[in-house]
């Protein structure tokens, strides 16, 4: 590893191949956080996408070879079935000195490795809410990349949410998870605004306390510390109203739905990784 040449982490440039919106989120991430300058982002497009980034001073190419030339760290956010060709068409120019991250979901990093020629290459596993810098991503790092490509890329990332360090053996639970998650948590505030006008309360109202009451919980399981049973026994008086509904929701197995939920979403992206 002592002959890799080190990315300049106060320095690099980076550069997208794929402009779709998850790109677009960690750009503007990158940029409103500071860690990186517009400047020092590039991607390619010919269409429409392009509007989006130039709005925020990405500089647009024409072509993706223009791309992996300029910068040197380079994130593949494609579509899953045209990750292959994407990576293949531009292997020439792949070389060592550069740090490729694949943010394509299912495809593995001994796939990725074998279509750019090295392993020095790094899997995200971001998901949605990084639109509103509030993402969930995991990083699993190829055989190839260094500790301080990690740092960049955990940096990068930590630009539009959290971030974790895990075996990729653990990815398609972690899609079964945060990556399919925010839907189920859609499905939550959706039902329990429609609990809430049956009960009586306007629509808008009910979706607006709906939406606030699952992101407090949420900010409060992650900023006190405590067990999500604790925060809930907190909250949950004896014979009042909270436990009432709590045995309403146990009563209709809605924890093991959920557990459910997140083991079909695995052995589903097990499924598609496998093919």
């Amino acid at each position: 590893m002592s002959s890799v040449q080190p990315i300049p982490a106060d320095t690099y440039k980076l550069g997208f191949i794929g402009a779709g919106k998850m790109a677009e989120s960690i750009a503007k991430g990158a940029i409103k956080s500071g860690v990186l300058p517009a400047s020092r982002i590039q991607t390619a497009h010919k269409g429409a996408r392009r509007a989006a980034f130039e709005s925020i001073g990405v500089s647009v190419a024409q072509h993706n070879n223009q791309v992996v030339e300029n910068c040197d760290v380079v994130i593949f956010s494609v579509k899953p079935q045209v990750a292959k060709d994407a990576i293949s068409q531009l292997r020439p120019l792949l070389s060592e000195k550069k740090l490729l991250v694949s943010v394509a979901a299912g495809i593995k990093l001994k796939d990725l490795q074998e279509w750019a020629g090295h392993d020095r290459f790094i899997r995200v596993m971001p998901n949605t809410p990084s639109a509103v810098g509030e993402g969930a991503s995991v990083m699993s790092l190829g055989a190839g990349a260094t500790q301080e490509d990690g740092e960049i890329i955990a940096k990068l990332f930590g630009a539009v949410g959290k971030v974790w360090k895990a075996e990729e053996k653990l990815f398609d639970a972690v899609t079964g998870l945060s990556g399919s998650g925010p839907a189920y948590i859609y499905l939550v505030i959706e039902a329990l605004a429609d609990g809430a006008v049956a009960a009586g309360l306007p629509r808008e109202l009910a979706l607006g306390l709906a939406s606030q009451t699952v992101l407090g919980a949420a900010s409060m399981a992650t900023q006190t510390g405590k067990h999500p049973g604790q925060l809930k026994d907190d909250v949950t008086s004896p014979g009042g109203t909270t436990i009432a509904g709590v045995h309403e929701l146990e009563k209709s197995g809605f924890r093991g739905i959920l557990m459910n939920a997140v083991v079909a979403a695995t052995k589903r992206s097990r499924e598609l990784s496998q093919n």
